[in-house]
């Protein structure tokens, strides 16, 4: 099998034959921040439009997907900065909702809040064992408003009882309670996801392009609804100004020196 490897700012891109692999490659624990979802919106409009891409899996890296948002710097960002995040990530959304041909995640790790939305947005998502390794919304723990779109991506996979019921628990699920509700599709040993994320695209590929993306449509007409068809300019202005709350920015501040304080001791 032929491979071509080559990066963007915050990915790595490997080539197979027909399909490509997006690694995530941010820093440490690869936080989402602006570059990454411009990188990672830009990388799938193009393999979406490349006539010889006929899939994609979205890959971390060996227990480590993604920590989610990235949410120091989100705190030093001005009211521009914070619009051009918000609509960065949900552009970003939009673009994997959009996406025409098999999307796999192989969740190689941690993968909570922010990166729990990115996945639940691929059609299929394989996710590695490990105590630490976790799916899910905790926002409330950091006092953290979560996005219309993003509530309605969980609620989406979930319904909206128990998503409702999970996002006040600040319920986080390892891979094996994570395949229970439904928020991925396989539980494997950390090893194995790849490989088994590229199996499943593999036989996806396979299915006649036109067949698959008319049905991926069809199937996702609800989950469009809430993604592509919404204002994003008009989401993620709410979504600052309600941010700009005094109350809401101090108990924000007062989560991330906590934050500050155990990572010192």
């Amino acid at each position: 099998m032929s491979a071509t490897t080559y990066t963007a700012d915050t990915l790595n891109i490997e080539i197979k034959d027909n399909y490509a692999i997006v690694q995530l490659n941010n820093g440490k624990v690869n936080a989402i921040n602006t570059p990454l979802l411009k990188d990672l919106k830009s990388t799938f409009e193009a393999l979406d439009q490349d006539a010889a891409i006929k899939g994609a899996i979205l890959a971390g890296r060996p227990h480590a997907f993604s920590a989610g948002l990235d949410v120091m710097s989100l705190a030093a960002m001005n009211e521009a900065q914070l619009i051009d995040f918000w609509e960065s990530y949900m552009h970003t959304l939009q673009a994997m909702v959009s996406f025409s041909k098999p999307l796999v995640s192989a969740i190689t790790g941690y993968a909570p809040a922010g990166a729990t939305i990115l996945v639940l947005c691929t059609d299929y998502r394989v996710m590695g064992k490990g105590p630490k390794h976790v799916i899910g919304m905790h926002e409330f723990k950091m006092h953290m408003q979560i996005p219309e779109m993003l509530c309605d991506v969980y609620a989406y996979h979930l319904g909206e009882i128990k998503a409702w019921k999970y996002i006040q628990q600040a319920r986080l699920f390892n891979s094996d309670e994570a395949l229970v509700e439904g928020l991925v599709d396989e539980s494997v040993e950390v090893e194995e996801v790849l490989e088994r994320a590229e199996k499943h695209l593999k036989k996806q590929i396979h299915v006649f392009h036109k067949v698959f993306a008319q049905s991926k449509q069809w199937f996702r007409k609800e989950l469009s609804k809430v993604v592509i068809k919404r204002s994003v300019p008009t989401l993620a202005r709410q979504t600052v100004a309600f941010n700009k709350d005094p109350e809401l920015q101090a108990k924000v501040v007062e989560f991330m020196m906590s934050l500050q304080t155990k990572k010192k001791s």
